[in-house]
This record gives C-alpha cells, structure tokens and sequence, in this order.
C-alpha cells in the first residue's frame, strides 16, 4: 500500500540534518481543533510499520511527523526483526544520546507550531517511548505524550513530564519487569500506568506478540488523551 506522506528534511537544534516523514491530517479532529503529533520510531528506524501508524493519525486529523533519530549516524536507516538487523539497531540506539533525540523531537514541535498546529502531542513505541517520555520531561510545547513500553523510562524515574502523560506496558513483557512498571507508577502518581495483558511491542501488527484488543484500548485511551488535552 503506497503511503500518504513523504520525506522532508528539517535542521535539528545542533545543525544537523534529519529525514522525516511528514504525512497531514485527512479530516478534523473531533474537537475541530488543528492538532500535530510527533510520532517515535521503534529501535529499528522509521519503516513502513511507522509510516503506516502515521497515516492511520493522519486518518484522525493530525498532521503528523516522524524523525529518523539516527540519521547523524546512517541516513534513513530502516531494519527487519531478523536478528543481525536487531544487532545493528541496538548499536546505533547505544551511539545516539537522548539529548539529540530530545533536540529532534523539539525540531518537529516546532515545525508543526509553525504549520498552525493548535495542540501537539507525541508517542513512540519500545525505544520511542522512552524518546517520548525524555521529550515530555525536557522539551517545550507538548500537550500530552502517550509512551509505549519504553523499557528505558525506568532510567529517566527522576525527571517528571511537563505535560499530561500516560505509560502502556505489557505484563508478559520480559524486557521490561513489573518491578520496573511499578516504580514508575509509584514514582509519578500524576501519570497514568496502563498495564495490559500482552507482551513487549503489542502494539505492531508485524510482530508475533501483536495483540489486537491491547492495541485498540491503548490507542482509545490515547486519543482520549489527546482529545482531553
């Protein structure tokens, strides 16, 4: 299925250059508002999975943007679940800062303010959702963050978000321990823990741990976030 977007490139806050797909909304809103969303890629870079979900937002009345967070490192990478693929995606991961990824998510902020964005969100799964829980704690201008089994968030306990967020976690998820998901909870009574009954990356329909009822109630509970916001 050919995909709606396109690639754009836009300057992150350190000078670099960073591809993005950039896909805008079909539609409006149910609260008729103009609404952006900056949308985190897995470890394994922005793939046809990724710009997928874009468009399904996009669907929903957002535009919609989704940076390739390693592109200081190797442009446009794009990865299989074949486990040589997982091995370079995990070293690159481990080469990028979250400072940068903070600086690329502020970058697309910005562009959708700029497009006349009233609202603007973020969510990203696995490695993106730990992207968007950093991004929610230190950058400028989101209304809410959806973060999906960001198995790093635990790291990043101390910082609170600045804007309305919730956590999606899988029970069965052996990367990430319950231990792990109730610190969090404890930690940030102002954040909402959603726990479903799945394992890590339920939310992609490419993978075997796909669970079609977690994802629907997690992206209801989503767009109930952002539709509050």
């Amino acid at each position: 299925m050919a995909h709606k977007g396109k690639t754009i490139t836009l300057k992150s806050g350190d000078g670099a250059d960073i591809l993005c797909y950039h896909v805008k909304a079909e539609g409006t809103r149910p609260n008729g508002k103009k609404a952006g969303l900056v949308l985190i890629m897995e470890i394994f870079g922005v793939t046809d999975h990724i710009k997928d979900l874009c468009d399904e937002y996009a669907a929903r009345g957002y535009d919609v943007l989704a940076p390739q967070l390693y592109d200081r490192h190797v442009k446009d990478f794009q990865a299989t679940y074949e486990q040589a693929d997982i091995q370079k995606s995990l070293e690159l991961r481990a080469k990028n800062p979250y400072e940068n990824t903070v600086l690329d998510a502020q970058m697309c902020i910005d562009k959708l303010r700029a497009d006349g964005c009233e609202k603007v969100f973020i969510t990203g799964y696995c490695y993106g959702g730990t992207v968007s829980w950093v991004a929610a704690c230190r950058a400028s201008g989101l209304d809410a963050a959806s973060c999906y089994y960001g198995g790093a968030i635990k790291d990043f306990i101390g910082e609170t978000p600045k804007c309305p967020t919730i956590c999606h976690f899988g029970e069965k998820d052996h990367g990430i321990p319950m231990e792990d998901v109730r610190r969090i909870d404890a930690a940030h009574p102002e954040v909402k823990v959603y726990v479903y009954d799945a394992d890590h990356g339920f939310n992609s329909d490419r993978r075997n741990n796909y669970d079609k009822a977690s994802a629907e109630l997690a992206l209801e509970r989503t767009l109930a976030l952002f539709d509050g916001a």
